[in-house]
């Protein structure tokens, strides 16, 4: 089948300041930068990657850092909470960890009997952390959290919405299952439905709508194995009267976007070629790596980046 989407590829967020975007991704959750490389629509941004150790899909949190960036509004039309995998058995471990730090964690919940625990980076930005006994990815090794209770990768996300019909119509056209439900809240798979793939959709009797800034999430990106799927979903989502982009050749994968009915950006991303085409494995996220075409400007944009302290990120 060409046209099939096997899970979350990743999630960017905006965040403010990129050194404290850095420090709480790499040290306090244990990700490893993967990529540092420049916003391409907006090179005096940087653009940073973190996952497990060699950034594979599934694995990726990226965030488009603004120093200065107002603050926004989680609501309606956005991705109001991403999940993020880890051990069953690793609970108690990061509520310790967590306050170890100074991260404020919220009582353990039971959700579709799963524990989870929900925090706010230091943004603002809402993440939750959902114990898993099946999750068999392999985080990072070498990071400065155990592996015994490191981050998997991503687990879900959760959008809200008014009204959701229209948005559960596009979930349906895109091979979405539906998996359970729980008062407002509808939990979607695709794929195989383990984790990693799950959309989970609150119906909201509040209207207020989100703000896209600062602590929130820009888009989610769901996987494609490759190219010829990925052209696939275009000529599909086009015929249907979806206004998506055009294929944008992102470096480490091809991407097209477009918006459910809700409001909240949806991106198509490929596997490949992955973040090995330009960084051998042990230097993954060391150095400033830009596009081709943006490399002729390299010392004007490294004039305009903050510096960044990598000492923490050099783990590995």
């Amino acid at each position: 089948m060409e046209r099939q989407l096997t899970g979350i590829h990743h999630v960017t967020a905006i965040t403010g300041d990129p050194q404290r975007t850095l420090d709480f991704y790499s040290d306090v959750l244990g990700l490893r930068l993967v990529k540092r490389t420049v916003n391409f629509d907006d090179p005096g941004t940087y653009h940073f990657y973190f996952g497990n150790e060699r950034g594979e899909p599934g694995t990726l949190l990226t965030f488009f850092p603004w120093p200065g960036a107002r603050r926004g509004r989680i609501g309606t039309g956005q991705v109001t909470a991403m999940a993020l995998s880890i051990p069953e058995s690793a609970i108690g471990y990061w509520t310790e960890r967590l306050a170890t730090y100074g991260v404020d964690a919220r009582d353990p919940e039971d959700r579709f009997e799963e524990t989870v625990v929900g925090i706010n980076d230091p943004d603002g930005l809402a993440i939750e952390l959902v114990g898993r006994p099946d999750d068999d990815r392999a985080p990072w090794p070498s990071g400065p959290v155990d592996t015994r209770y490191a981050i998997r990768g991503c687990d879900a996300v959760t959008l809200s919405g008014r009204r959701c019909e229209p948005t559960q119509a596009l979930l349906d056209q895109l091979g979405f299952r539906l998996a359970g439900e729980r008062g407002d809240r509808l939990r979607y798979v695709t794929g195989a439905g383990r984790s990693g793939t799950r959309l989970d959709l609150l119906c909201e009797s509040d209207p207020t709508p989100g703000l896209v800034a600062a602590g929130t999430v820009h888009h989610v990106a769901w996987r494609t194995p490759d190219g010829k799927g990925q052209e696939a979903w275009r000529r599909h989502l086009a015929g249907s009267g979806i206004d998506v982009t055009r294929i944008l050749d992102r470096g480490y994968f091809r991407s097209i976007y477009f918006r459910e009915p809700g409001g909240v950006l949806f991106e198509i991303a490929t596997d490949g070629p992955g973040f090995l085409i330009d960084e051998t494995a042990d230097e993954l996220g060391l150095q400033l790596k830009l596009p081709s075409w943006l490399e002729p400007r390299r010392p004007e944009i490294e004039r305009v980046l903050p510096e960044l302290e990598l000492a923490r990120a050099r783990r590995g």
